[in-house]
């Protein structure tokens, strides 16, 4: 069985979870389905949980894996939430044993030059970093929480 990780959320949320030939699944509150458990997914789980209970986000203003065209590729936010119609909160996931270095925080600024959200979390489960931007300045402020709905 794969050792999953205590992350700093509030233990109250009910992440599914189910072993089936072998290998573990987490269901995902957005798409409605089973995946097969990775670290990341563990952590997207977990940051949907805080996002949806803690701040009052609807699930039908939250988009996964939404592609962001950079120099010819086409790169994935992890979780974008929308309100009327635009990006507000970009979110970028990591596994927990992946550091929150300023190269994440670059990653997430470039897929923000695209699409344009207000806010921005970095998370790797455990250390959680809030953004608010400043398109004029082009940079962004660090806040203590994202904004509730």
């Amino acid at each position: 069985m794969t050792e999953l990780v205590q992350l700093n959320f509030s233990e109250k949320y009910q992440i599914r979870l189910k072993q089936a030939q072998d290998k573990l699944y987490i269901f995902c509150l957005i798409r409605k389905k089973w995946f097969v458990y990775t670290p990341e997914e563990w952590v997207r789980q977990h940051v949907l949980n805080y996002l949806i209970v803690d701040l009052g986000y609807s699930t039908s203003a939250i988009a996964l894996e939404v592609i962001v065209p950079i120099t010819g590729m086409k790169k994935r936010a992890d979780i974008v939430i929308y309100q009327k119609e635009k990006p507000l909160i970009m979110v970028e996931c990591k596994a927990p044993h992946i550091g929150i270095t300023q190269a994440t925080f670059d990653q997430i600024a470039r897929y923000n030059i695209i699409l344009g959200s207000q806010f921005l979390m970095v998370t790797n489960g455990l250390n959680h970093f809030y953004c608010m931007m400043d398109f004029e300045q082009k940079r962004y402020h660090f806040l203590k929480e994202l904004p509730k709905i």
